[in-house]
């Protein structure tokens, strides 16, 4: 069984099969899926989708790569989005610094903050995207402690971990953690508490190996379980237990 924590269905990626794909999804084993919304039409589309499959809950929220368009009416729609019961976070939010086609990092910033003042308003737990952004975003994240949350395809030290485990957040392994240069991640991933840790594909994207280049999809997080088992000298039975665990306990999932 698998809950992956993080994912896009509603990418365009899926258009000509998505149906299909999530059929054969639940027939292997998933038994949840968090999709983020990124964009405003993305927030929409993740609540459309856990209306039409009952493993499915959403994330609702601004990626900060459309930082721009976040305001009072943006932020309105998102708390009403919020209503269904089955959107169980805020996300994907937060600061990306690595493409300068983003908005500046001032406006970055400001639309972080309004999401994050939304989810302690909700009481709702945050889905954060970090990219070359780590001290900003502790920063933020830390003039909020009545929310908690999980750091999303981590790609900070483990010092940054620690810092974010102290808030009570999670951390979110993808397929980076099986590519063969991603030393910093393994270090984080044998180092952090089993009960915070929470695996996702960030799906079509971030495909793990063997399927590295390929469009991503919730089973193979079977490989990210694997990887990680090995790195814990655990068995990937106990990585995927506990990380259903994890998830559901984040997202107030019964």
């Amino acid at each position: 069984m698998i809950f992956d924590s993080h994912a896009h269905y509603d990418d365009e990626s899926f258009n000509e099969d998505r149906d299909e794909v999530i059929k054969e999804l639940i027939a292997n084993g998933i038994v949840g899926v968090l999709n983020c919304g990124a964009s405003l039409q993305g927030a929409r589309d993740s609540v459309e989708l856990t209306k039409k499959y009952g493993v499915f809950y959403a994330a609702v929220g601004i990626h900060p790569e459309f930082a721009d368009i976040v305001n009072d009416d943006v932020i309105k729609e998102l708390e009403d989005l919020s209503k269904n019961e089955k959107v169980k976070a805020i996300g994907e939010i937060g600061l990306d610094y690595h493409s300068e086609e983003n908005p500046g990092r001032e406006i970055q910033i400001a639309a972080f903050t309004a999401q994050m003042e939304l989810a302690e308003k909700l009481n709702l737990p945050v889905v954060i995207h970090d990219r070359d952004a780590h001290e900003d975003t502790l920063n933020i994240i830390k003039k909020f402690p009545k929310v908690i949350g999980t750091i999303h395809c981590f790609s900070g030290s483990l010092e940054f971990a620690r810092e974010c485990l102290k808030l009570g957040y999670y951390i979110g392994f993808t397929g980076v953690v099986t590519f063969k240069n991603a030393k910093k991640i393994v270090e984080v991933a044998r180092e952090v508490p089993i009960d915070k840790i929470l695996l996702e594909t960030d799906c079509p994207y971030m495909a793990p190996e063997p399927n590295r280049g390929k469009r991503n999809r919730s089973d193979y997080i079977e490989y990210i379980a694997e990887k990680i088992a090995e790195i814990r000298r655990d068995i990937p039975l106990n990585v995927k237990n506990q990380s259903i665990s994890n998830a559901k306990k984040l997202l107030n999932v019964k």
